[in-house]
């Protein structure tokens, strides 16, 4: 079962000053994970849930996974709701990785978190509008074959030259920088 002071310590860990949205966004989740009772519950709306995602290499190093996600009509990082089932954060990022798009991805280590991005989830049904509290794990792919899953539209490996034509949004290529440079370069 997953602690929230076991994952505000990982959270902790990540810090990047240059990038004041990361910061802020490090800032919500921190405070969701100490002022909320089910922080990883997909049922609590105020403030809002953790997710998890993954921004997944191709073998070559340079391209990322895109889904085209079916409900919020966009190109996003494969991801989502953490279940309960799920032993961390990390974990929780490479199941939906795998269900969303079928890669097969390299062995299993240590994922490291590579970003942090809270924004707003609009409402659907019986849901409000709500916050996602995302993590960002790096994974690497070990082939390029992937699927399409209920929830997408399409599965796509994006080259750093075509982040414009599938609007990838500014916390997914700061979170690429990242995986490919080291941290002083950044």
């Amino acid at each position: 079962m997953m602690h929230a002071t076991t994952v505000a310590g990982l959270v902790n860990l990540f810090s990047d000053p240059s990038d004041g949205e990361s910061v802020k966004s490090r800032d919500l989740v921190l405070m969701l994970l100490d002022h909320t009772p089910a922080p990883f519950s997909r049922n609590q709306f105020t403030p809002g849930h953790l997710t998890a995602t993954g921004l997944v290499l191709a073998p070559d190093g340079e391209r990322v996974l895109l889904v085209h996600h079916k409900r919020l009509d966009r190109w996003l990082l494969p991801g989502g709701h953490i279940e309960p089932e799920d032993p961390t954060p990390a974990e929780a990022a490479r199941r939906e990785v795998i269900e969303e798009t079928g890669v097969s991805l390299a062995a299993r280590g240590g994922a490291e978190l590579v970003g942090i991005d809270v924004h707003g989830i609009p409402p659907k049904g019986a849901e409000p509008y709500h916050l996602h509290h995302d993590l960002i794990f790096f994974f690497r792919a070990a082939t390029e074959h992937v699927q399409t899953s209920e929830e997408s539209r399409d599965v796509v490996w994006c080259a750093p030259r075509d982040f414009d034509r599938y609007a990838v949004p500014s916390n997914v290529r700061t979170a690429y920088r990242r995986v490919l440079l080291p941290p002083t370069s950044i």
